[in-house]
């Protein structure tokens, strides 16, 4: 009977390697996450990239009471996390291998499904769901869930372009002895983004690859912390360069493995993803900032090619690369930040060029819009502009939604459903249905907003989230330009039968949507003002 059992458990078969600088807060955390996976895990090899905030301490007493655990401490520090992570991987003794960040966790049952994967499928690579998880709020959002959706078995990743689009090397078990045999390791030193180029190793030597829906890890992402982790530290131009450069390097490497198709998705990966982060943010920054940026995202753009911007031309990331290198000198922030939102957002104005044809602007006749006239009405960029006016109690919203290019008037706008969606936990709360009514130049259509029933829903921020219905049953969801100016609502307090007050502030995010922040009663409004003291001390 004894042995019936052990023979169901599983083998222990993976290195966790974890890695970490000063962050004696949460590496112990890190390191129990991964030993509490069960029998699977064979060892867990802890590199201390030569902290002196007492984190190899903490760990040698941990790995004092607990033999799977093996404690390295780096004498210099690398500047980097590619160096202590081939240091950990040349410790490892295990046949497969997983990599694990000092500040986040695995989730229970993260390994035995990446394992299963793995062993089930004789993949080289399994991978499987990461959530980031924003601190201190909870609120958790998918990285590349349509990647993770099914369980799959993937035998080239050129069958499946979208794998670039997933450049995190913790979500993965990986074969230790398949990426010795291709000398697939992590740039040494201080090199941001350096899981861009090791994914690009990895896809490079076209592993069999495993996909779960499982959740298999949980990245912890944490804006208020003194240190702001690589990823979130975007407020200097060296980290776009460290991008940019990594994302240089990814594309080469693939193309110089003969991975053509995916080269080319990498291309476009950067377009839709890394380029429209940043422009979403550049309006944030100094003109020296803007500049450099500016200048930066020419150089790399002018090495794309002809089939680089051939393939779906209309597509927001290409739209506005192609702005960007049309210009010499930054402009249009406020419309590109409008066209980097997601959904895309073009806004006026809509300009011609003397034939015709729908161009950028006047001043950039050479950046045709002309994919648009073809693209579908799901997937055009939608401009609505939206504006609060304050009410007795609460407020009347008014959207405008604009005309482009002929195409929104053939398909016919008839309605459009309203939904405020709570940020953190993306609950729907307030709801209504219009429909428009056609004015100059586009649509028009109103609707009361009861914000007291909003803040019996919950604290914290609101999105409003809008889905445009057409003539024949085509929708497309969108978000709404917030306008400002005088009239418009702006913080206030709101009566309400049941929390006496609720406070309302109405504000643009990163992107340029209406959100609301609500706090009802006295103590809502409390945690609002010391929030707010937080931020602005930080």
């Amino acid at each position: 009977m004894n042995a019936a059992v052990d023979a169901d458990r599983p083998r222990p078969q993976v290195a966790v390697v974890v890695i970490g600088y000063d962050d004696a807060a949460h590496v112990t955390d890190a390191v129990r996450s991964a030993l509490a996976q069960g029998p699977a895990v064979r060892e867990v090899v802890a590199v201390d990239d030569c902290s002196a905030d007492g984190s190899a301490g903490l760990l040698d007493r941990l790995a004092a009471s607990e033999p799977r655990l093996t404690v390295i401490r780096r004498r210099v520090n690398s500047g980097g996390c590619g160096t202590p992570r081939n240091t950990g991987l040349d410790a490892v003794t295990s046949p497969y291998v997983m990599f694990l960040d000092s500040d986040d966790v695995l989730p229970p049952g993260a390994v035995d499904a990446l394992l299963g994967a793995a062993t089930g499928a004789h993949a080289e690579v399994a991978g499987g769901l990461c959530v980031r998880r924003e601190l201190p709020s909870g609120r958790e959002v998918p990285w590349q869930a349509r990647l993770y959706a099914l369980h799959a078995a993937v035998p080239r990743p050129a069958q499946r372009p979208r794998l670039v689009h997933d450049t995190l090397c913790v979500n993965k078990l990986y074969r230790t002895d398949f990426l010795r045999e291709h000398r697939i390791r992590f740039p040494e030193g201080r090199f941001p983004y350096e899981d861009v180029v090791f994914s690009a190793r990895v896809l490079a030597a076209a592993p069999r690859i495993a996909l779960v829906p499982d959740r298999v890890y949980v990245w912890h992402v944490r804006r208020s912390a003194e240190r702001l982790s690589i990823s979130l530290d975007r407020a200097g131009v060296d980290n776009w360069r460290a991008r940019t450069e990594a994302c240089r390097q990814a594309y080469e490497i693939l193309l110089g493995a003969g991975q053509k198709e995916l080269a080319r998705a990498a291309r476009a990966k950067f377009l839709d993803h890394e380029l429209r982060m940043y422009l979403r943010e550049l309006g944030l920054r100094d003109a020296a900032y803007r500049r450099a940026w500016w200048e930066l995202t020419r150089a790399h753009l002018a090495e794309y090619d002809a089939d680089d911007w051939a393939r779906d031309p209309a597509a927001p990331g290409r739209l506005a690369g192609r702005v960007v290198l049309a210009s010499p000198e930054p402009r249009d922030l406020p419309r590109l930040r409008e066209l980097a939102a997601r959904p895309a957002r073009l806004r006026p104005p809509y300009a011609r060029a003397a034939d015709g044809a729908p161009v950028w602007s006047d001043d950039l006749p050479q950046v045709s819009l002309e994919p648009l006239l073809t693209r579908p009405v799901r997937a055009l960029p939608l401009a609505v502009d939206a504006e609060l006016r304050p009410r007795a109690r609460g407020a009347r919203l008014r959207l405008r939604l604009h005309e482009l290019y002929g195409r929104v008037a053939r398909a016919g706008p008839e309605a459009v459903e309203m939904e405020w969606r709570h940020r953190d936990d993306g609950v729907a709360g307030v709801r209504a249905t219009t429909g428009f009514a056609a004015s100059a130049g586009g649509w028009s259509a109103e609707a009361d907003v009861d914000l007291p029933a909003l803040a019996a829903l919950g604290t914290g921020t609101w999105d409003l989230r809008l889905r445009v219905r057409f003539r024949d049953g085509v929708s497309r969801e969108v978000t709404a330009h917030a306008l400002a100016g005088a009239g418009l609502l702006r913080r206030s307090a709101v009566p309400s039968a049941r929390h006496g007050v609720v406070l309302v502030q109405p504000y643009a995010t990163h992107s340029g949507a209406l959100a609301l922040r609500v706090a009802p009663g006295v103590h809502g409004v409390l945690s609002v003002v010391r929030a707010r003291v937080r931020r602005l001390l930080h």
